[in-house]
């Protein structure tokens, strides 16, 4: 019995451990993406500048 709860919990841990892997690397993809010249529609001219 207790070795069906310790592989319940094991597998849930994991399952914790990638979702967190999976959106810190999400999270990571984002900014870098934004970095690419061009990206920002300011640059692109698609807003109107401020004066």
């Amino acid at each position: 019995m207790l070795r069906r709860i310790s592989a319940r919990y094991s597998r849930g841990f994991l399952a914790a451990l990638l979702a967190v892997a999976a959106l810190v690397t999400v999270a990571n993809v984002g900014p870098a993406r934004a970095a690419v010249p061009g990206a920002h529609p300011v640059e692109r001219g698609a807003l109107p500048a401020v004066r």
